[in-house]
């Protein structure tokens, strides 16, 4: 059993780790899988057709709790203790909730101190102590109901027996003014961890070419520091420029991939010769969003990826979602444009080569195929619900300036 401290419209976690308020889906996730043993059977819910209309949900059923995030921003917004009896719980040290301790009204307010007045629901016979930012709802039933006041009661209405006393059935910790309000707090500065984060990228082309991307960055300096703020400064990654040239800009990449084959050799002139034992190789930002792919003989960026991170796709939670913007002649294409909205303006490829994922170890894509669409020098990926999965910029090969060569 989880032993727990909440921090009222903060977070709820122990010595060892912690879900915050406005932490990011892939940060909750690591947190989880650091606490494989402890934390057991884990389960992620989302609305595949209509993934942005939808909370996702981390379910932990084992352990009484699930995390409710934003589907836009996908940070952590409602933290719900929907099962009392399988998690122990604290409150500056001192237990409310454990086999020992039972979480009663009186066990509440004692443990909270003084609240506003308690709303009863008779409908759906629930009573709701409100303290800022933590919600407890009791199950009351109807028969310690005195008076009417149209389905709200306060407390002293309510009238119990000695010992009889309900208990907390579930817990709610929010930001907002009301649990129905809640909105996902900025990332914070707890969470940064060294880390870039990307506030947003414009794509920067020519007439009917792309240059690269600007990119607005969020970082901070030591986290644990009373006085430590949020920086904000803007960075170009362009196509030409060197793999010593985005390292400088954005820092040391979270992985660095190096390809192992290139199936689409086979359709190239001399796909028998082999020209070369180098591997183009790409630079991985998780926190970012995207990819950098450099050439193996030239050392020069020659595409650039764009992750929108949605659920039921194939590199799910590999990256944080990059919140993009292009303007291709009318169409305005960002990470939550729609593909059958967007081919109304734009003259794609007819026909889509069909992307089916596989590992080494699942030769089979849960998720099944994506299907990548040419325009001019695009690629967008689109899964089954019309979302797009990423973009991929690669240039018209030339260099960007001068002081580049063509790769």
């Amino acid at each position: 059993m989880l032993d727990l401290e909440i921090v009222p419209e903060r977070s709820l976690g122990c010595d060892h780790w912690e879900f915050v308020l406005g932490m990011h889906f892939s940060q909750a996730v690591a947190i989880i899988q650091s606490q494989v043993g402890i934390i057991k059977g884990v389960q992620v819910l989302y609305n595949d057709n209509n993934p942005l209309d939808v909370d996702l949900i981390i379910n932990l059923p084992q352990d009484g709790i699930r995390l409710f995030f934003d589907p836009v921003g996908q940070r952590l917004k409602i933290i719900e203790i929907c099962n009392m009896k399988l998690v122990k719980l604290k409150y500056c040290g001192n237990a409310f909730n454990s086999p020992e301790v039972l979480p009663s009204i009186e066990q509440i307010e004692h443990s909270f101190g003084a609240t506003h007045p308690g709303l009863y629901d008779s409908e759906k016979q629930i009573f709701v102590l409100n303290f800022r930012g933590l919600a407890f709802y009791f199950s009351v039933e109807s028969k310690f109901q005195t008076g009417s006041t149209h389905n709200i009661e306060f407390p002293d209405s309510l009238h119990f027996q000695p010992g009889n006393s309900p208990l907390v059935t579930r817990m709610v910790i929010y930001s907002g003014s009301t649990v129905e309000q809640a909105t996902s707090p900025e990332l914070p500065l707890s969470c940064y961890n060294g880390h870039l984060y990307l506030g947003k990228a414009e794509v920067l082309r020519d007439d009917c070419s792309t240059r690269g991307i600007k990119l607005t960055l969020l970082t901070t300096g030591n986290a644990r520091r009373i006085d430590a703020t949020k920086v904000q400064f803007e960075k170009d990654v362009l196509l030409g420029h060197t793999a010593q040239d985005v390292a400088s800009a954005l820092g040391a990449p979270s992985k660095v991939f190096f390809k192992s084959e290139d199936k689409m050799r086979i359709h190239t002139p001399n796909a028998h010769r082999r020209i070369s034992t180098k591997s183009d190789y790409f630079f991985n930002y998780f926190t970012l969003g995207m990819d950098v792919l450099f050439d193996a003989r030239s050392n020069m960026a020659k595409k650039i990826v764009l992750h929108t991170n949605y659920p039921g796709h194939y590199n799910f939670n590999m990256y944080q979602r990059c919140e993009f913007y292009m303007k291709l002649g009318t169409a305005e294409i960002t990470a939550y444009a729609r593909w059958d909205d967007l081919r109304k303006q734009l003259t794609p490829s007819e026909r889509p080569v069909v992307l089916n994922r596989a590992s080494s170890t699942n030769t089979t894509n849960p998720f099944g195929s994506t299907f990548c669409y040419g325009y001019q020098d695009i690629i967008f990926e689109v899964m089954p619900n019309n979302y797009i999965a990423s973009l991929t910029l690669y240039g018209d090969g030339r260099p960007i300036s001068n002081e580049t060569e063509s790769a």
